[in-house]
């Protein structure tokens, strides 16, 4: 039998001097993914891969349980328009979730179905916006695999097109008149009129007419800004007001403008500032009481929501409504109750150490009334209540052994209930979840859940250890397949909020990015440490998983310290940290890491880029990359790269701890069909139960 090979792979002699620092990049020719030799090489790897996964024997046994724990499908919190409810909902067998509508008490009907649209599963439902009539349908949709959205228009009682396709729309809000005669919303330029490499960027903010052309839309806002701006736009309930909001990239600094609409023609409303030029996040939104709420982290990193007269939104005339708590992250806000009967209510979505509550005020003063009873120690997504007014408000809630389900809020009775079930019927698991603290390097606490069999005796046991530690995103409890599924087979199953997410306010994001993102990578490794030195797992039986900017953790964690773990999942990951902002959407995020064009940050990004810290001789875990031909985010070259790199310097036999690449055409960095998923995860939970000896029963 012939000895097992990595594919080869030539090392090219370039090293660079940037900013005083020697910068190797042996594997550059690896960026070119149409090259000859890059295409001979992926495919050797994908042989690689299918040589060796099919000794993980435990794949057809996890595939079947992430398919049946999917199976529970997916039911979303309710939108309204007058007596005309709008909701998804995604029934077992289904691949993508479908919205449906219904009037009143009619029978529900589906409105729009990807798998209708599309039987491969490649069409995905990226956003939709009914008109505040309730008559149309904006909505978005991405086609053949790829992330890059159309805009459409539908009448929502026939299902005729009323407008689009409009191009170019990705991440574009829709802020409907209330006529429902024009929208505001975001678009990028053509490529013809940018640079090739920044086709991703250029986004302007538009008037669009219905029935006319998108070529004929007026621009409104965005000419001479950064190329990297995002832009946000939303429309008050009477059309009075237009709020407007700009952020760089990823950033949260937050520039935010408002414009009364009855001073001029739409195409050119007057902005007053709000916010200008400083560093903190801030979403305004003009409620249907006529105030301007304002929900924002300045002087505030908690979070605090204050309130203004949209005439005059300068921040010295910002009132602070619900202050800043002094442990729990505020997250959110609705009004119920402002119909003209009983008493109004404002509702403050809050999570304390990333476990959701919702507390009461009264609007006008802030003070506090009481609290909504929550199902359990989960997380809340969703709040919703009728643009009219009314008494009721609902929400979407789940845990760790709860699927997404709808709950009902009735302001007069104070009595919350369960709305709405996800319609397939599961056997779960019995778990234990467990809310830990532990310290990090630098003394800072830091908390994590971890799942496990309920019952069962104490460890050691083959244990996941799961991060993200950016972005302002927060990691909450959650229902997941692919948790139930490994405690199942009697692992455990562990999720860090490390420092760059939400999870304790600002700060802590702050505590994670630039020139403190070597945090993140502390954090998590006290993650794994504790999680040894309690007896929960030892290194042998240790992996470290994550995606995207959570890639970027794996890839550091293994290159830091490939002592602390046996095995690696790192998914669409960013891991060549000197050259990503030329690739994907990496100009974006040089608010989060930093610039390898700035002399000084170039350091930072040296100091943990995993691709330039892999050290030839040491034993790496057995390490498998998930890469995405479609990923318009994240380029796949990342991994590709970090794979030969790795390839090259282990000294562990690749039979016994493979650095390995599994790639998949026609999908890209997030939405995918079920089936997909269940592939994907059912491949990861088998390499990972390879390598750290899980048999599954």
């Amino acid at each position: 039998m012939r000895e097992l090979r990595y594919p080869p792979a030539t090392r090219l002699d370039i090293n660079e001097t940037l900013h005083g620092h020697s910068v190797r990049d042996p594997y550059r020719w690896l960026e070119d993914a149409d090259s000859t030799d890059t295409k001979a090489w992926s495919d050797a790897q994908d042989e690689l891969y299918e040589k060796l996964s099919a000794d993980y024997v435990t794949h057809d046994w996890f595939a079947d349980q992430v398919r049946s724990l999917m199976g529970a499908g997916h039911v979303g919190t309710p939108v309204w328009r007058g007596d005309r409810r709008f909701v998804t909902r995604r029934e077992p067998g289904q691949e993508h979730a479908v919205l449906h509508v219904r009037d009143g008490d009619g029978p529900e009907r589906a409105l729009i179905d990807p798998g209708a649209l599309d039987p491969s599963g490649l069409t995905t439902l990226d956003a939709w916006r009914p008109s505040p009539d309730g008559r149309l349908l904006a909505y978005q949709l991405s086609e053949g695999g790829k992330e890059e959205s159309s805009l459409r228009v539908i009448d929502i009682d026939s299902g005729a097109l009323v407008d689009g396709p409009i191009d170019r729309t990705r991440y574009s809000p829709v802020a409907w008149l209330p006529d429902a005669s024009a929208f505001y919303y975001v678009r990028r330029l053509p490529p013809e009129e940018v640079p090739e490499d920044e086709t991703s960027y250029h986004r302007r903010v538009y008037l669009h007419r219905l029935g006319t052309s998108e070529e004929r839309d007026a621009l409104v806002f965005g000419e001479d800004r950064d190329k990297t701006e995002y832009f946000g736009v939303d429309v008050s309930r009477d059309g009075r007001w237009l709020v407007l909001t700009s952020v760089r990239g990823t950033s949260s600094a937050t520039n935010a403008w408002v414009a009364d609409l009855t001073e001029g023609p739409l195409e050119s409303p007057r902005l007053v500032t709000v916010q200008e030029g400083v560093d903190s996040d801030l979403h305004p939104q003009v409620g249907r009481d006529g105030r301007l709420y304002l929900f924002t982290d300045r002087e505030a990193p908690r979070g605090r929501l204050c309130v203004a007269d949209p005439a005059a939104p300068g921040y010295e005339n910002w009132t602070t409504l619900i202050p800043e708590d002094p442990e729990a992250v505020l997250e959110g806000h609705s009004l119920v109750g402002w119909d003209g009967h009983g008493t109004p209510e404002l509702l403050a979505v809050w999570s304390r150490h990333a476990v959701s509550e919702v507390t009461r005020h009264d609007p006008a003063t802030g003070e506090r009334l009481g609290a909504l009873p929550m199902p359990g120690l989960g997380s809340l997504a969703g709040l919703s209540t009728r643009p009219e007014g009314g008494h009721e408000a609902w929400f979407g809630y789940t845990d760790n052994t709860r699927p997404s389900s709808v709950y009902h809020y009735d302001a007069r009775s104070k009595e919350v209930t369960l709305a709405a079930s996800p319609p397939g019927e599961i056997d779960l698991p019995e778990v234990r979840t467990e809310q830990v603290a532990f310290t990090s390097k630098d003394g800072t606490t830091v908390r994590m859940l971890v799942v496990s069999p309920a019952g069962a005796a104490d460890g050691p046991r083959p244990t996941i250890l799961y991060g993200y530690g950016g972005f302002q995103i927060s990691l909450t409890p959650g229902y997941s397949a692919a948790i139930l599924a490994w405690v199942r087979a009697g692992g455990v199953y562990a999720v860090a909020n490390l420092r760059g997410g939400l999870e304790e306010g600002e700060a802590w994001h702050r505590g994670g990015m630039l020139a403190n993102k070597q945090n993140v990578f502390d954090d998590c490794a006290a993650a794994a440490e504790h999680l040894i030195s309690t007896g929960t797992t030892t290194p042998e039986r240790l992996a470290v998983m994550g995606g995207s900017n959570g890639g970027l953790l794996v890839g550091t964690m293994v290159t830091q310290r490939p002592d602390l773990f046996s095995a690696a999942v790192c998914s669409a990951p960013l891991l060549d940290m000197v050259r990503y902002e030329r690739f994907g959407l990496g100009q974006l995020w040089n608010v989060e890491y930093g610039s390898a064009e700035d002399p000084e940050q170039l350091g930072w990004l040296l100091g943990y880029s995993p691709y330039h810290n892999v050290r030839e001789g040491t034993r790496y875990p057995a390490t498998l990359f998930t890469v995405f031909d479609n990923d318009t985010r994240v380029d796949p070259l990342h991994a590709r790269k970090l794979c030969a790199q790795m390839q090259w310097a282990t000294s562990a036999p690749i039979g016994e701890k493979p650095v390995l690449v599994r790639r998949e055409a026609e999908v890209g960095h997030s939405s995918r069909s079920v089936s997909r998923s269940a592939a994907l995860t059912a491949d990861q939970l088998a390499f990972l139960a390879h390598h750290l000896g899980l048999s599954t029963p």
